[in-house]
């Protein structure tokens, strides 16, 4: 089994939650939080800034941690085709400078504000609906039920 552990950030600012379009596990477009995998030796705290700006053109500061989410995706779905665990760490951030762009030689195509009513009708990663229920409930053990995947929620 492989194993991934990632820092993502939720950034929701006067209705709308910032997210990345990319390639989904399927190699279809879909959306997804900002962030990724934590390189060795890293903190996940500090991964989460350093992936936002990667990816979005933007500099951000943690305003908390909202939860970590651990999932196995079996092999029979997963990329390589091997069984995957993920390991996310989710935070709360604030956007405090720079411009929108897209990522420079990166998976995001694009980075775009999404009114939160909007995003239950994108094809997304569960990844997207995991972050936004730890900012909507703010479970204090830092953990929400696992989301099912199939139909526009992809792993």
């Amino acid at each position: 089994m492989s194993f991934r552990l990632a820092a993502y950030a939720v950034c929701v600012k006067d209705g709308q939650v910032l997210l990345g379009h990319c390639m989904s596990r399927t190699g279809e477009p879909g959306w997804t939080l900002p962030g990724g995998g934590v390189e060795h030796g890293e903190d996940p705290f500090d991964a989460v800034i350093r992936e936002v700006a990667e990816e979005t053109g933007y500099d951000a500061v943690v305003e908390r941690l909202l939860g970590v989410d651990s999932r196995v995706i079996p092999a029979a779905e997963a990329r390589a085709g091997t069984a995957h665990q993920n390991v996310g760490v989710f935070y709360e951030v604030r956007i405090t400078g720079g411009r929108l762009r897209p990522e420079p030689n990166g998976d995001i195509a694009e980075s775009v504000w999404t009114p939160l009513p909007e995003v239950a009708r994108l094809r997304r990663s569960s990844l997207v609906d995991v972050g936004l229920a730890m900012a909507r409930t703010r479970p204090p053990t830092g953990h929400v039920a696992p989301v099912p995947v199939g139909g526009l929620l992809q792993h």
